[in-house]
């Protein structure tokens, strides 16, 4: 008894202390928004829920946005928009009620209609608001998608010039701007996006505002004379890391505040992207692309209220209690089984167990926290879900088979012909639960292999379920000598997806690396299968 007391208490002891550490909050010197004062601008678009601008159907009301633009006046005096559809035509008329200005976005694609219509429509909203509107943005990262060629932009810049009443201006990421000087002599002012998570060196946030600071002035040294407008700045609080760029809520607020500080000093004009975060994006840029805003996408509520300390873990206490919660169920299971045979478990089935309950204390409320930030539709619910509820099962299942001295169950016990399949039932949601690990295990590794750039790292979930099984096939191998061959497969895919994603990602990626192992140690734990 003596053993998996100390084990349990030493358990629940580290859960306790990293979950009180990753819950502190940390206080920043300036909010992001400064109630004392204003933002210069800010991105909007009113997109809320599952409303999206990919739909030609979608259509935003008058009321929503005269709700967002009542909440976004009293934290900044503009906005910046990008489009003139889908409703959003009806902006510059609220915007001039709710006493803001706009600079009003003109979305630029290969749809060369859609192009006339986009650019009548802004044309004719500054003339009806010209005391509203203050610029015309003609297309936005255009030469990025290479939706249009330099050559018929500046044709459709000169063009917007002689019909517009306000200063026009392009808005592109900063390197477009440097390799196309020419579009100096059709623009009144250039308009920059700086991000320094999407560079193609990726930066820290801590060096974030630096960045920030040091490309704006390059800028302005290419081009003497006209002013630099940064209209992108931000950061996610979500998301998947790109090398040594983590997003987070706490890196967020950082990262926006001191570029504002900087530009409050530096005294140069700057828009934050974005307003509110949205939630459509997600279906094209995964987690990451629909959590760049200052506010909430459905309750409209503000992250980062001004003297309020900032969480990565705002339900830390939560998440905390129920990993202390899981980690006793798994000390639970393993004593019950222990119980009916004493004879059969040693100090090496001890100490497993308390890994496994350890890992899963501290990572269950990570995982479902992450549940929750990169679920976006049925789909993706069910299949993060799923791997939530099989990587909490896993270390009570795995207790359960170190104490009785069970090997880990194989695919032909569940799948194979008569003779290989079990009668446990216990056998049976075991090698079920397995499989859910291994099979959705696959498809995230094959993600991260063919189509990284907006998948998320499952770490966590992964790391929960592979240790259990990990330690059951060390400890309790099953005496035979085969080599099943969908196991086989399987550790194959895995070892050479995480040699891959390791490379890929580079070594500052802890979240990669971090991913990487779970996978070989899935790997190393299907090698191991004997039939």
């Amino acid at each position: 008894m003596r053993t998996p007391l100390v084990l349990l208490l030493i358990s629940l002891s580290v859960i306790a202390s990293v979950w009180i550490w990753l819950g502190t909050p940390v206080h920043l010197v300036r909010a992001p928004i400064d109630p004392n004062d204003k933002l210069q601008c800010i991105s909007y678009a009113p997109f809320r829920s599952h409303q999206t601008s990919l739909l030609s159907t979608t259509q935003v009301t008058r009321e929503q946005i005269a709700e967002d633009l009542a909440q976004l006046a009293k934290v900044s005096d503009c906005i910046r928009t990008y489009a003139t559809d889908l409703g959003l035509d009806q902006i510059p008329g609220l915007a001039a009620e709710a006493g803001l200005k706009v600079i009003q976005g003109i979305f630029l694609d290969k749809d060369q209609a859609k192009n006339r219509l986009q650019i009548a429509t802004a044309i004719r909203l500054s003339r009806e608001y010209p005391n509203t509107i203050i610029a015309l943005v003609v297309g936005n990262e255009t030469l990025l998608r290479k939706d249009i060629t330099v050559t018929d932009l500046i044709a459709t810049l000169r063009a917007v010039k002689t019909q517009a009443s306000v200063p026009v201006t392009y808005a592109d990421v900063w390197e477009f701007w440097l390799s196309n000087s020419e579009l100096r002599d059709t623009v009144d002012f250039v308009t920059i996006h700086i991000l320094p998570y999407w560079e193609n060196e990726p930066v820290r946030a801590e060096l974030a505002a630096a960045h920030v600071g040091e490309i704006r002035r390059r800028v302005a040294a290419a081009f003497p004379g006209k002013e630099i407008l940064i209209g992108e700045i931000g950061w996610p609080s979500e998301g998947r890391m790109r090398e040594v760029a983590l997003p987070s809520r706490v890196n967020q607020a950082r990262v926006v505040s001191e570029i504002l500080d900087l530009a409050r000093r530096e005294k140069f004009r700057v828009n934050v992207f974005e307003a509110y975060d949205e939630s459509w994006k997600r279906e094209i840029e995964g987690t990451v692309g629909g959590s760049w805003g200052l506010f909430d996408s459905v309750q409209r509520t503000l992250k980062y209220p001004a003297g309020i300390p900032i969480s990565n873990f705002p339900s830390w206490r939560l998440q905390m209690g129920c990993g202390l919660a899981l980690a006793m169920l798994v000390f639970g299971a393993a004593w019950f089984t222990w119980r009916r045979r004493p004879d059969d478990a040693g100090l090496a089935a001890w100490m497993a167990v308390g890994l496994s309950a350890t890992t899963a204390g501290l990572l269950l409320g990570v995982t479902a926290q992450r549940l929750v930030e990169e679920s976006y539709g049925v789909g993706l619910w069910l299949l993060w879900g799923s791997l939530l509820a099989a990587a909490t099962a896993s270390p009570v299942f795995g207790a359960i088979a170190l104490m009785s001295g069970r090997p880990s169950p194989g695919f032909l016990e569940l799948l194979g012909p008569e003779g290989y399949r079990t009668d446990s039932p216990l056998t049976t949601v075991y090698g079920l639960v397995w499989i859910v690990i291994v099979v959705i295990g696959t498809a995230t590794a094959l993600g991260l292999v063919f189509d990284p750039r907006f998948i998320d790292f499952p770490f966590a979930p992964l790391t929960m379920a592979a240790i259990p099984f990990a330690a059951t096939t060390l400890l309790n191998p099953n005496g035979k000598n085969i080599h099943p061959l969908a196991e086989s497969i399987f550790a194959g895919v895995f070892s050479m997806a995480a040699i891959y994603v390791a490379i890929n990602e580079g070594p500052a990626n802890w979240q990669s690396l971090w991913t990487c192992a779970a996978y070989l140690l899935l790997a190393f734990t299907l090698w191991r299968v004997r039939v």
